[in-house]
């Protein structure tokens, strides 16, 4: 059953990018839409709010929220890199861009898309169930070394190496098909400390899988400068990270937008002329207060980023 969708970071969103009357909003990972409520209440009948999102369960959220706001809505169903490819070449210009990286709620809550390993599904974990690469064909197909890797990469998984080679021993003998399967592996594969401390065992390979199945990491590093290209002077950028490669990924990009100056410190005068592209509207990253972690455990690890387009930038 499907939980009610809890926006992480809301009223830290709203704050940090201010959403006015009359403004375009991009929200480029409508999920359950708890977000884009928030800021097309703010927008009023004079705004636009355009939700990205390659989930068809989203697509009908949304379609329920445009029949409830007073502004302007427009639909997207495609990842927000390509949907935002698709607004620059409209020469859409925008005055907030956000983006709530990885799960929606509705996603982990319905058991048998395999986001989650609470609930016994197939290995799945497409957001968009359209595309052909699911969690099964890489535990199945891909080579020890390739899922270690992705494993000790995008999971930051101490046990690699072993729980790799426990998926190839155990394919030789049967394929892999759900959830529970892969978890039994997971703490077969584990040393007795690891399978019984800190958190779920499973977390980091789950994590590992669906950033790979969905393409999250080059998606993001795409979509970045495509939406800051969307930004009027004066516009907003924002992202919510619960990955630290995410996390990292934004932090770098709005850093190399708000430096000035790059020329070598021996230099007497700047010779370079460049000048800063943004202002930071985080010195350090936002985090949920523990009030928030309290009523919404899956908030725990999200860090709120934002930037604001500066009027002069360099030519």
């Amino acid at each position: 059953m499907t939980q009610t969708h809890i926006p992480v970071l809301a009223g830290e969103l709203i704050d940090v990018v201010d959403p006015r009357p009359g403004e375009v909003a991009v929200d480029c990972t409508i999920g359950g839409g708890g977000h884009a409520r928030l800021v097309a209440d703010r927008l009023g009948p004079a705004g636009t709010l355009i939700g990205i999102d390659r989930d068809p369960v989203a697509e009908e959220r949304f379609a329920e929220l445009a029949a409830e706001v007073t502004c302007q809505t427009r639909f997207i169903r495609a990842d927000f890199a390509t949907a935002l490819a698709e607004l620059n070449g409209e020469g859409l210009s925008a005055d907030l861009v956000y983006m709530d990286l990885g799960m929606s709620s509705m996603q982990v809550d319905t058991w048998e898309r395999g986001f989650s390993y609470a609930y016994d599904a197939p290995l799945d974990m497409r957001m968009d169930p359209e595309q052909p690469l699911t969690a099964a064909e890489i535990l199945n197909t891909w080579d020890e070394r390739r899922l270690a890797r992705l494993l000790r990469e995008y999971g930051e998984e101490r046990f690699a190496v072993n729980i790799a080679r426990a998926v190839v021993r155990e394919r030789r003998r049967r394929e892999l098909g759900t959830t529970h399967e892969l978890v039994d592996l997971i703490k077969s594969a584990l040393p007795g400390h690891a399978a019984f401390a800190g958190s779920h065992p499973a977390r980091r390979t789950f994590q590992a899988l669906r950033i790979a199945v969905n393409d999250e990491l080059t998606q993001l590093e795409d979509a970045l400068p495509m939406a800051w290209d969307l930004l009027r002077p004066g516009g907003r950028l924002a992202a919510i990270a619960f990955h630290s490669l995410e996390d990292r990924t934004v932090k770098r990009f709005l850093a190399r937008l708000a430096r000035g100056c790059v020329c070598p410190p021996e230099l007497p005068v700047c010779v370079c002329g460049r000048l800063p592209e943004a202002e930071l509207l985080t010195r350090r990253a936002l985090a949920p207060t523990p009030g928030e972690v309290a009523a919404n455990p899956r908030s725990r690890s999200a860090h709120l980023r934002a930037a604001r387009k500066l009027e002069e930038v360099a030519g």
